[in-house]
C-alpha cells in the first residue's frame, strides 16, 4: 500500500475509533482477513465466518505488530487500537474504494463466464513486458478477495489486472464500485450460474455492471464472436476468429499439448503470437492481451514477448510431465463450455488418450441436460478413455456411451472408487486431463497420479 492511513480508512468505513488518535496520522502497511499474514503495520479486520470468529485473534495481531484492528464488536479491554463499525466486510470494501479512488494507474477489470483467470494472467504477461504489473493472486475475485487485492496495489505498481467473478445480480456492481476499471475486458457469456441468474440474457446483464462505475473513458474489449457480448459492439473494440471483428486471428497451428501459434491482425500491424498453453481458447486469451497492450502503448514487439512468457498456474491448463503420463490438470473448476474445450485440448495429443471428468455445479434446473452435452461433443473427438464421476456426471456418461461407442467409458460413483481401479485404466505414457468443479476435490487425483 501507499500513502493511506488509518484516519482514511476509518473516515471511508464511517465507524469510531479507540485508541490514541496519533494512530491515525500512520500510513497503513497493509490490509488482512487472515491472522497469520499479519505483519508489523498492517490492519486486522475480524471478520465472522461459518467455522470460526476473527474478534478471538485480534489480541495476537497486535503481537506481531498490528497497526489498528477494526472489529463489529466492542471490545471491553482492547489490546491495542482498533475501530469499531457495524459490519467488517463492509468496511473492507469501503476501505477498498476509498483507496482505489487514491490511485491514478490503469486498471483492468476481466470478467466472463469462463476463461477470467487464463485471460488475466495474458493481459498481466503482456502488460509486464513494459509496466509493474499487480495480478489478482489465485481466486482473490469475489467481494473479499478484490478488495484485498486492491490493498496489494503498493507504490511500484505501474498497473493492476483483477479478476472479477460473481454469480448473483448487484455483486458486479459492488466489485465495480471497489475496482473503477479504466479497461474492461469481457471474455464470452456462457451458462455457468444459470442456477441464479436464470439465462444466458441474465448473465450478460449481471456481467455488464462492471460498466457501472468504469471510467467514463473506459477502454472496452469484448470476443465479437460470443453473440451476447455484441451488444456492446458500437462502444468496444471486439476480438475473434470472425474476420469482421476489429482484431482477429488466422494462420492458427495447433502444437498438440505444447500450444498454439497464430496471427493476430490489428490496425496497428500483425502480431505473430506463440502461445505456450494449448487449448483454441488461448487464441482469445492472447487477443485480448493485444488489445489491452496496444490500447497502454506497447508495441508488436513487447506483446509477442509477452505472449509467449506465459506459464499455466495450478489446476488451469496446467501441463504436467510425470515419469509416468502426461497430465492436464484443469481441475480448478468446471462448466460445459470450459470442459468441452478442455477436450478438444485433450483430442490434440499424440499419445493415448483419457479424460477424467466429474460433476459441474451452479447450473440450474438444467443441470441433467448440459452434463449430458458434454458427452454429446465426445462424437466429433477421438479420446480413448472416457472416465466419468459423479452422480451428475454420470449423465455426461451416458451420453459418451452413445456419441462415442469406440471409446471405453467408465463411471465410479467417487474419486476414491477410480483411484482405486486407476492401474487397471492407466497405461504408461497416457495424456490424461482432469477437470472438475472445484467442490469435486480432483486435485486429489492430480496429485496422486503426479506420485505415481
Amino acid at each position: 500500500m501507499k500513502n493511506f492511513t488509518a484516519g482514511q480508512f476509518l473516515e471511508a468505513c464511517g465507524g469510531t475509533f479507540y485508541g490514541p488518535s496519533g494512530i491515525l496520522e500512520q500510513n497503513i502497511q497493509g490490509v488482512k482477513v487472515d491472522s497469520r499474514q499479519i505483519r508489523k503495520g498492517d490492519l486486522f479486520l475480524a471478520t465472522v465466518g461459518e467455522r470460526t470468529d476473527g474478534h478471538r485473534f485480534i489480541p495476537g495481531v497486535f503481537e506481531k505488530g498490528a497497526l489498528c484492528a477494526v472489529s463489529q464488536q466492542k471490545l471491553t479491554d482492547p489490546a491495542g487500537p482498533y475501530i469499531l463499525v457495524k459490519d467488517t466486510l463492509q468496511a473492507l470494501k469501503d476501505g477498498a474504494e476509498a483507496y482505489r479512488k487514491t490511485l491514478s494507474i490503469p486498471v483492468i477489470g476481466v470478467t466472463g463466464s469462463v476463461g477470467k483467470t487464463s485471460t488475466k494472467e495474458m493481459i498481466a504477461a503482456v502488460l509486464g513486458r513494459k509496466y509493474h504489473v499487480l495480478r489478482t493472486p489465485g481466486n482473490f475475485n469475489n467481494e473479499i478477495g478484490l478488495p484485498l487485492t486492491i490493498f496489494m496495489i503498493d507504490r511500484e505498481h505501474e498497473a493492476a489486472v483483477l479478476e472479477m467473478g460473481m454469480n448473483h445480480f448487484g455483486e458486479m456492481h459492488r466489485l465495480s464500485r471497489m475496482a473503477r476499471p479504466t479497461h474492461c475486458v469481457f471474455t464470452n457469456i456462457g451458462v455457468a450460474h444459470l442456477e441464479y441468474l436464470g439465462s444466458r440474457d441474465g448473465i450478460l446483464k449481471a456481467k455488464m455492471e462492471m460498466l457501472d462505475y468504469a471510467a467514463p473513458d473506459a477502454g472496452i474489449f469484448i470476443n465479437g464472436d460470443d453473440d451476447k457480448l455484441t451488444v456492446m459492439k458500437d462502444r468496444a473494440v471486439t476480438f475473434g476468429l470472425n474476420k469482421t471483428n476489429q482484431i482477429y486471428a488466422d494462420q492458427i497451428e495447433n502444437l498438440g499439448l505444447d500450444g498454439i501459434r497464430c496471427r493476430i491482425r490489428t490496425p496497428k500491424g500483425d502480431i505473430h503470437a506463440a502461445i505456450p498453453i494449448p487449448g483454441m481458447h488461448m487464441v482469445y486469451n492472447a487477443m485480448a492481451g493485444t488489445c489491452v497492450g496496444q490500447s497502454l502503448g506497447l508495441n508488436s514487439e513487447e506483446i509477442e514477448a509477452g505472449i509467449r512468457s506465459l506459464s499455466a498456474l495450478p489446476g488451469r491448463g496446467h501441463l504436467l510431465h510425470t515419469p509416468r503420463y502426461t497430465l492436464l490438470d484443469d481441475c480448478y473448476n468446471a462448466n460445459p463450455v470450459s470442459m468441452r474445450a478442455m477436450l478438444d485440448v485433450l483430442d490434440q495429443a499424440l499419445t493415448r488418450k483419457v479424460a477424467v471428468l466429474g460433476d459441474m455445479g451452479e447450473l440450474g434446473d438444467q443441470k441433467k441436460e448440459l452434463h449430458a452435452s458434454v458427452g454429446e461433443h465426445l462424437k466429433d473427438l477421438s479420446i480413448d478413455v472416457i472416465v466419468t464421476i459423479g452422480p451428475l456426471s454420470e449423465f455426461i456418461h451416458e451420453a459418451a456411451r452413445t456419441a462415442s461407442p469406440s471409446s471405453c467409458c467408465l463411471h465410479f460413483p467417487d474419486k476414491e472408487s477410480f483411484l482405486k481401479n486407476r492401474e487397471h485404466i492407466l497405461k504408461d505414457g497416457d495424456s490424461v486431463l482432469v477437470k472438475a468443479s472445484h467442490y469435486m476435490g480432483f486435485e486429489e487425483i492430480v496429485n496422486v497420479l503426479s506420485e505415481s
